[in-house]
């Protein structure tokens, strides 16, 4: 059997309130997710994408949480879904990161992460996640940075 990780969220912005950077650019608050405790926005960073949960109105907020629980396919994604995406305005046609995400037994799986507008693979992963702490971790999400 795999080694499961732990999944945590937390409230995240992409600036903290010194940060030079943050003059001119959209201080997007969101749900940071976090692996056995390391950040990954932090780890993907340098791509300059926000995760996709926990902003936005409440129904894209609900229909991002739907997927992350494959209660719904992506239109055109099927079982991969944006994990990371723009900042801005948290639209795909902007580039996002894609995760493929599996659900065996009792035992979710995120792997395969991809910098969609490039087709390019991020080598990060595979993570395994207990279904039961999964689903209340994402579900927790809903709202966090207000809707």
């Amino acid at each position: 059997m795999k080694t499961l990780n732990d999944l945590q969220t937390k409230p995240s912005s992409r600036y903290d309130e010194f940060d030079p950077a943050q003059d001119g650019n959209k201080n997007t608050k969101f749900s940071d997710l976090i692996i056995d405790g390391k950040s990954l926005y932090q780890m993907l960073k340098k791509y300059d994408m926000v995760p996709s949960l926990g902003w936005g109105s409440e129904d894209h907020q609900r229909q991002v949480i739907d997927y992350f629980l494959l209660k719904k396919q992506h239109e055109y994604l099927y079982y991969r879904y944006p994990i990371l995406v723009c900042p801005w305005c948290g639209d795909e046609e902007c580039g996002f990161i894609s995760v493929k995400i599996d659900k065996e037994e009792d035992v979710v799986i995120w792997k395969d992460f991809n910098l969609e507008h490039e087709n390019k693979p991020i080598h990060i992963g595979p993570y395994y996640f207990n279904w039961v702490d999964y689903e209340r971790v994402i579900n927790d999400t809903f709202g966090t940075e207000g809707i």
